[in-house]
């Protein structure tokens, strides 16, 4: 089998070295990829767009095409891979505005009961700031934003800074914002392979998207998570399912969205139960390095019958331990990224799993930075303490200047 995993991040390294390890052993490209990526796929860096990708596939007999980046769904790689007649393992362009517009998502949830928060869409500064009615409250920038569109702001000053970032800096780009219901209680991540209305949920998990520890600092892409069927009580993950998750897949049909792909579930379990803060039609990132750890199986073969239509739980399993995953930044993220410090260590890991994020190779063969999150370290066992503690000794290993890390990571309570 010959699959291609459109991206090249730290997610997309982790898809790739998940696939690598299916016993069907397939043979791996990645588009655009990196040069971190190519110890498990091809790295095709020569392509520009979708239709060069969809030629490329056509002349090199593709058997899957699997989408990582939500960008490449949002310009319709699904579709054209549909026209072509590949099978791809991520949804067509309608059904991707679940992510690419916070909007289009919202009125999803409204019209099919999922439960959600409460919303406002507005326009402009002004009306953004006439939207706010108390503190603390969240402002959602519609479009996609790597990551970074969302300020949870605890007061006015938190307020001005997003307003001026998406209103009139314009960072984002020209679309809406809405003030969105400020939901308390503890998140997780739910990521489920869906087909035609069927769904297989993976190992749920916990992200940490704060800068420093204890949750604390600015927002940024994910410099941690935790993963493990332990994270929930069975009953809760039974009240996702019911509440979330059913309504969730008979609307995709009902609005004959025709979805075949990962869906990530962002969940905050409230005093009222369970709600979603967002969609992704991806996997996470930093979650797929803590979750695609634990899969056993045939992960290959499991996703090439999703994309045709068919989910075959028996062909993938889910080790019932724990996973930790380690982000490395650079010294000025999230502010800015940073390139050219000289990355040691890399070859003296043992037990851990490096997935690269913001990596390039060196003349004389090594690697320094290139991106704002560098690398990601990933470990599993049996408790949540060995996972973590084998993490961070792992990730000890590995040096470049300036290196921003978590060391809270797996030691949080949930």
């Amino acid at each position: 089998m010959k699959i291609v995993i459109v991206g090249k991040g730290g997610r997309e390294h982790a898809l790739a070295r998940a696939l690598s390890e299916s016993p069907s052993r397939p043979e791996l490209f990645a588009c655009p990829g990196s040069e971190g990526m190519a110890d498990v796929a091809t790295p095709l860096t020569d392509i520009p767009d979708i239709p060069a990708l969809v030629a490329w596939m056509r002349d090199h007999e593709i058997d899957l095409c699997v989408a990582g980046e939500e960008a490449w769904l949002a310009l319709g790689l699904a579709d054209a891979c549909h026209l072509a007649g590949i099978p791809c393992f991520g949804p067509p362009k309608r059904a991707a505005q679940l992510e690419s517009s916070k909007i289009f998502a919202k009125e999803f949830m409204t019209r099919h009961q999922v439960p959600t928060g409460g919303f406002t869409v507005v326009d402009s500064a002004e009306a953004c700031r006439a939207a706010i009615q108390s503190y603390p409250t969240v402002l959602k920038y519609n479009g996609l934003a790597a990551g970074k569109g969302v300020a949870v702001c605890t007061d006015a000053a938190m307020a001005e800074e997003f307003i001026d970032m998406v209103f009139i800096q314009k960072q984002f780009g020209e679309d809406k914002v809405f003030v969105e219901e400020f939901l308390e209680g503890k998140e997780v991540s739910v990521i489920c392979a869906v087909s035609d209305g069927k769904a297989l949920y993976f190992t749920p998990a916990r992200d940490h998207k704060r800068l420093k520890n204890n949750d604390e600092g600015p927002n940024t892409g994910g410099m941690g998570a935790v993963a493990s069927r332990q994270l929930l009580p069975p009953e809760t993950i039974e009240q996702i399912q019911r509440e979330v998750i059913d309504p969730t897949l008979a609307g995709l049909v009902k609005d004959e969205l025709h979805y075949r792909g990962f869906l990530y579930f962002g969940i905050i379990l409230t005093e009222q139960g369970p709600k979603v803060l967002e969609f992704n039609c991806r996997f996470g990132d930093p979650e797929a390095q803590a979750v695609l750890p634990l899969i056993e199986g045939d992960f290959a073969e499991f996703l090439f019958q999703a994309a045709k239509g068919n989910i075959a739980p028996d062909l993938i399993q889910f080790h019932e331990g724990w996973s930790v995953c380690l982000v490395m930044a650079t010294r000025d993220y999230p502010r800015a990224s940073g390139s050219g410090d000289l990355i040691s260590g890399l070859d003296t890991l043992q037990e851990g799993r490096v997935y690269h994020a913001g990596t390039r190779k060196r003349a004389d063969g090594g690697f320094e930075t290139h991106g704002g999150r560098v690398l990601a370290v990933s470990a599993t066992g049996d408790t949540r303490e060995s996972a973590r503690d084998t993490a961070y000794a792992e990730l000890a290993k590995l040096h470049f200047d300036g290196a921003q890390i978590r060391t809270d990571i797996g030691t949080l309570h949930f």
